[in-house]
């Protein structure tokens, strides 16, 4: 790999190019080390960032070979590599499209900003949001009616939108127990919460690829399960067989809750004063990795 040779050799002979540095040379650095932020900080948001941190592996990975002149690895590095940006291009095609829009609409300094939005705040529901979705939940499990409710947290749902019918109104409990009646136009598929709002109905979701998952849950249960794969959602599943409350996160399943139990979840994920979840998310992870 000519290309991490010539970085290593410029690492090691870094010291003797400090006195040609001008100021024009610190100007760049900067304008670079901002761009490298802000575009880290957006693909924190999306599915870029997971397979971001796959390839810093991949990238370790073919240092040491290099190091140790592991010339066969390296050759299958090269062609490999070869494919590896058009592979990335379709695989995060829907993020680059929404960001090129973005900038499109908007000045570039407007667009730059707009990629870090999510992440400058604390994802919350009020406590009445948070109610009222408990109590719609236990009253369609109480009548076995199947529902799908998809909250979004810091990773953008907006893929998700696109594929459903925007209704934009304010969460309550009647509101989504007509849009799940069965024979309703909008009951088929899921529907979106954000910042305190139904976003859309009837918007499909991916399904899980698990082969673990047992075969007693149906479409819905590996649908909420497919996006809590790919995104930090929070996912409501209400079965229509048996009634049953489940939450998916982090590509986990927690079934049978109640309405207290929900509320309780909800709370400590989106609460305006719940502690701080992230070190449970991260605990989770790390229980899953070992389990």
């Amino acid at each position: 790999m000519q290309f991490i040779e010539e970085t290593i050799e410029y690492i090691k002979s870094f010291g003797t190019y400090i006195g040609t540095i001008e100021w024009q040379d610190y100007a760049e650095i900067l304008i670079i080390a901002v761009l490298l932020y802000y575009m880290m900080r957006w693909m924190h948001n999306t599915r870029a960032w997971s397979l971001m941190k796959g390839l810093v592996v991949i990238l370790v990975f073919i240092i040491i070979a290099n190091v140790f002149h592991m010339d066969t690895i390296l050759w299958l590095s090269s062609n490999i590599l070869q494919f590896a940006v058009i592979a990335l291009i379709v695989v995060l095609q829907p993020e680059l499209r929404k960001a090129l829009e973005t900038l499109g609409k908007s000045n570039i300094i407007g667009g730059l900003f707009y990629f870090v939005q999510q992440s400058n705040y604390m994802v919350t529901l009020s406590e009445k949001s948070i109610d009222e979705i408990a109590r719609a939940c236990y009253l369609m499990g109480e009548e076995k009616t199947g529902a799908l409710i998809v909250i979004e947290n810091k990773e953008s749902l907006s893929r998700v939108d696109e594929t459903g019918i925007k209704v934009d109104a304010e969460i309550t409990s009647q509101l989504l127990l007509n849009i799940f009646e069965k024979n309703t136009p909008l009951h088929d598929g899921a529907v979106t919460v954000r910042h305190d709002r139904i976003s859309c109905a009837t918007c499909y979701l991916p399904l899980t690829s698990s082969l673990s998952l047992s075969k007693e849950f149906g479409t819905r249960h590996r649908a909420g399960l497919g996006i809590s794969e790919e995104s930090d959602a929070f996912v409501i599943i209400v079965s229509e067989e048996s009634g049953r409350i489940s939450v998916a996160r982090d590509g986990e399943l927690e079934r049978n809750l109640s309405e207290a139990s929900l509320k309780r979840l909800l709370m400590n994920t989106f609460g305006e004063n719940r502690e701080d979840t992230e070190k449970n998310s991260q605990g989770r992870r790390r229980r899953r990795k070992r389990s």
